[in-house]
């Protein structure tokens, strides 16, 4: 009798061992499929990303040489106008660069750009170049003479005027 129960117990177990065997076949071939697919998902979505970044890099070229693409044009009507200047007859030459100089300054304050002011205000080294000191009425330190005019983008000074700076009253003895 326990020869028997022993019999049993053992076709039990090799059942079982079979059964396991025949089931981890069928598992590393859901596994091998499982994987395949999921490489497959990984290698289309690393060349997708790929292409993205190789699009994203085209398009930020494109917006970078093409910025400013706005702006030329708007500068071309002043040189449209410039040329229609030098064409005109003496006497509405000073006319025609007068409304050709407000509308040069028009587009530049369209685009941020503004002209710094001098006159009359204290010598700031962040957005004025001295270059001469001279004798004057006006307070030491006093901006008296705008040679070149200082342009800035936004908040960002992009060329410092260059002034004359006021070297304060001469003392007469």
């Amino acid at each position: 009798m326990e020869d028997d129960e022993t019999q049993r117990q053992e076709e039990i177990v090799s059942n079982e061992s079979g059964a396991s065997e025949v089931k981890e076949e069928g598992d590393s071939k859901v596994t091998q499929e499982a994987y395949e697919e999921l490489n497959n998902k990984f290698l289309r979505l690393a060349a997708d990303f790929e292409n993205f970044k190789k699009r994203a890099a085209r398009e930020r070229e494109q917006i970078i040489r093409f910025a400013n693409e706005q702006f030329a044009l708007e500068i071309l009507e002043v040189l449209d106008n410039i040329e229609r200047a030098l064409k005109a007859e003496e006497t509405d030459l000073k006319e025609g660069l007068s409304h050709i100089h407000k509308l040069f300054l028009s587009i530049l304050e369209r685009n941020g750009i503004t002209p710094i002011e001098c006159a009359n205000v204290r010598f700031n080294p962040n957005e004025h170049e001295a270059i001469a000191a001279i004798p004057s009425e006006e307070e030491e330190g006093t901006i008296v003479d705008e040679v070149c005019r200082g342009y800035r983008m936004h908040d960002k000074v992009m060329r410092c005027a260059k002034v004359a700076v006021s070297q304060g009253k001469l003392n007469k003895e």
